[in-house]
């Protein structure tokens, strides 16, 4: 079996992930960290019996403790990267669903891995539909360039716009180029309005309390719209992704970046 340790781990999506872990049978809880932590079982975390593994809060000593294989981290913006170089320097394969990472970041983490000779997977969005969604958007970009998105999350999201909607645009801009959308003297009577910019494509955040995580992505053509859109109802959502993650991660050469790499082979 695998060995998993989860970082964040009494975080809502923490939670989610050490009980899909626990209940996976390739898969076993060897660990968890998180700098809240109140040294809890990690059994009364996902509501169980105790399994005599309990949450630390010092990631170093953890791994060193616990000898994980790989690390699943869904953390914050802040201390995503010093967690992924901790795990990385110690053989630990990182799988990263904390969004708020830069190309830099990205680019920093593919060093590392080969630094240390060791794998890692960071993935905007582990919910399979939605990966589904960022591929299909990329092919109807062929046909419909002109394109916005629209994101909705909960709203104790630290980043916006989300990881999920950045990789679409990215997505559909490698199939379309850049483009300049809609009237070239149009003005912005509230700053911000248009959404933000990349390659052309505007992309809105919605931030409320209710929603989890939602994306539409609408194409516009001469007498017709076409709307993609994925709804995650709940963070089990992410499970199957995260779960596929942890399963092929320590085959991987390097880095690999979007959960679509693993779902297309």
């Amino acid at each position: 079996m695998i060995k998993v340790m989860v970082c964040g781990a009494n975080g809502k999506m923490g939670r989610e992930v050490l009980k899909a872990v626990h209940n996976d049978p390739e898969l076993t809880i060897v660990g968890a960290v998180d700098v809240h932590s109140t040294f809890d079982d990690i059994g009364n975390l996902i509501g169980i019996n105790p399994i005599g593994i309990k949450v630390g809060n010092n990631l170093k000593t953890v791994i060193q403790e616990t000898q994980p294989q790989v690390m699943v981290d869904f953390t914050n913006p802040q201390s995503v990267m010093n967690n992924i170089q901790t795990a990385l320097s110690m053989g630990v394969s990182p799988v990263v669903g904390t969004t708020g990472l830069s190309e830099t970041d990205v680019e920093e983490v593919s060093k590392l891995c080969e630094k240390w000779k060791t794998s890692a997977l960071i993935s905007p969005n582990f919910s399979v539909g939605a990966v589904l969604m960022m591929k299909l958007a990329q092919e109807a970009a062929k046909f419909f360039p002109h394109v916005e998105i629209i994101e909705m999350h909960h709203d104790q999201k630290l980043d916006a716009p989300s990881g999920t909607a950045l990789r679409t645009a990215q997505l559909i801009a490698e199939k379309r180029g850049y483009l300049q959308q809609g009237h070239p003297d149009e003005v912005e009577k509230l700053k911000g309005a248009r959404g933000g910019d990349l390659s052309g494509i505007r992309l809105h955040s919605v931030r409320l309390p209710g929603y989890v995580a939602h994306q539409e992505v609408i194409f516009g053509g001469i007498g017709q719209t076409l709307t993609i859109r994925h709804d995650s109802i709940s963070r089990e959502s992410f499970m199957p992704g995260v779960l596929l993650a942890c399963k092929n991660v320590l085959n991987a050469n390097g880095l690999i970046y979007g959960l679509e790499k693993l779902m297309m082979q």
